[in-house]
């Protein structure tokens, strides 16, 4: 038993990576590639679909290669992926037609506010759960067939394929057998009503996209098909699929409604649990599936932060003011409460509960005093700030006040951000033993269609919390931070649109 593995690939917006897990739930090896960016426009942005592929195939590689030394059997492989991020190819070569348009992707806010102005939001909001916005897949298709010559007529010839990352990947592992999703990704297209879990016909006619593009739509957990067995010199069975927040909600074993995580990334998103039924979703938050499971479906509210980690990254890349990412905790920590530098990090819009995609960045309370170490605090804090504003209105869902927050991602690692956080919450923070968890979920519906965990209940015994990290901050203290934040945040919706 111990000697069993379930894999995942976890193929994010900066990275691909591919992870096995044992028995217990615990990462037992591990192959990382980055993943170039690519903004060939203002609000554009874009992967190279080869590039997500080579990775992929060459981080699963390497992870089967250590299992077989260690002697492990890998017994299933997972998916889990960026979602919206939208691709189109041949189905005869599986070559795209162009590059991914990935999910932080503005270039249809144009669009999107023309069928706003004609009344379309209400419909789109009624069936899918979510908001008419560039963020979501649709708009991102419709103008791929407007804009690549011939893509519209071949299309309807049922040439082109369209799907998320977790398609396009289950496509090439399968060697172009099986062009299928799960309804966790179905349901971030536009395309897709989340009550009646099918495609739909008059959303299909909205966003003018032919039916012919659409993969069949999955349970998360089940036999997807199997690796094309010249890639790895054997035929793994693919047998679970989710888009990463949701993945991250199953690794996080956040089963019983009212449970709630936060992962922190390239964005941050917030689910919480809300059961059997779609709850409608408060102003500027999304509902959307959780997971379904033995044609059994269960649904959340979920409210999306473009820019958390990016903005440690942006402070690193672009600006150069630090080193390291890991460097920001250790300067933030040297910084006074009362520093007053807040940072809005609005690069490509805002996300919940403000929707303003015409939003862009702001720093408010610069001195010449103002270091690197006060833009660092002021970028984690940000991340902090937004997750309060999600949190608020995430709990007018919950049967009860929110007892705890889980988090996972890269910034998790982050004791610094972590006790911020619980001190802005003013709630628990819970930090899990293992912070893989988009990675564990994808591998922990993998192993429950293969039989390496019997249930639900199997998954949550085996969730251990490393830290708790508790509110410790003066209510005073809480109250002037906060009145700052939403300063910066008002100073933000006022400065006029670029352009």
């Amino acid at each position: 038993m111990a000697h069993r593995h379930v894999l995942a690939i976890d193929q994010g917006t900066t990275s691909t990576r591919v992870l096995a897990f044992d028995v217990h739930g615990r990462a037992a090896g591990r192959a990382r590639r980055e993943l170039p960016q690519h903004y060939p426009s203002p609000g554009w942005v874009e992967h190279d679909p080869e590039d997500i592929w080579r990775d992929t195939h060459a981080c699963l590689t390497e992870v089967l290669a250590a299992s077989d030394a260690s002697g492990a059997q890998a017994e299933a492989l997972g998916i889990t992926n960026q979602r919206e991020t939208t691709l189109l190819w041949d189905r005869s070569t599986g070559v795209p037609l162009h590059r991914a348009i990935v999910w932080q992707d503005r270039r249809t806010a144009p669009l999107c506010q023309r069928l706003k102005a004609q009344g379309a939001e209400d419909l789109v909001r009624a069936k899918t759960g979510l908001l008419l916005d560039p963020y979501f897949s649709a708009t991102k298709l419709a103008w791929l067939l407007e804009n690549l010559p011939g893509a519209r007529a071949r299309a309807l010839r049922g040439e082109l394929a369209f799907g998320t990352v977790d398609s396009f990947l289950l496509w090439r592992l399968t060697g172009g057998r099986v062009h299928a999703t799960d309804v966790t990704n179905a349901a971030r297209t536009l395309l897709y009503d989340i009550r009646a879990q099918c495609w739909d016909a008059e959303l299909l006619r909205l966003f003018d996209v032919p039916a012919a593009l659409l993969p069949e739509v999955r349970d998360n957990s089940g036999l997807f098909g199997s690796t094309e067995p010249r890639l790895f010199g054997r035929a793994l069975p693919i047998t679970g699929i989710a888009g990463d927040q949701q993945a991250a909600l199953i690794g996080q074993a956040c089963f019983a409604p009212g449970s709630v995580k936060s992962t922190y990334g390239t964005g941050c998103f917030l689910l919480l649990n809300t059961g059997t039924a779609p709850a409608a979703a408060a102003a500027g938050l999304l509902t959307t599936p959780a997971y379904r499971l033995g044609g059994e479906i269960r649904y959340a509210i979920e409210g999306s932060i473009f820019v958390a980690g990016a903005a440690i990254q942006w402070l690193r890349d672009r600006l150069k003011v630090i080193d390291s990412a890991a460097a920001s905790a250790a300067l933030a920590a040297g910084v006074a409460d009362d520093h007053g530098v807040y940072l809005v990090p609005a690069f490509v819009g805002l996300g919940a509960p403000y929707w303003r995609p015409d939003a862009r960045g702001l720093i408010c309370g610069l001195t010449f005093q103002t270091s690197a170490a006060q833009l660092a605090r002021a970028a984690l804090e940000s991340v902090a700030y937004q997750t309060l504003d999600l949190l608020a209105a995430a709990q007018q869902h919950a049967a009860s006040p929110v007892q705890a927050l889980r988090v996972d991602g890269g910034m998790a690692a982050n004791d610094w951000f972590c006790q911020f956080l619980a001190d802005l919450l003013d709630v628990p923070v819970e930090r899990p033993a293992e912070l893989e968890t988009t990675a564990r979920g994808a591998a922990f519906l993998a192993g429950l269609a293969t039989g390496v965990w019997a249930s639900q209940e199997a998954l949550a015994a085996i969730w251990t919390q490393e830290r708790l990290f508790a509110p410790q901050m003066a209510p005073s203290r809480r109250a002037a931070l906060l009145a700052g934040w939403r300063d910066a945040i008002a100073r933000t919706l006022l400065c006029p649109p670029p352009g």
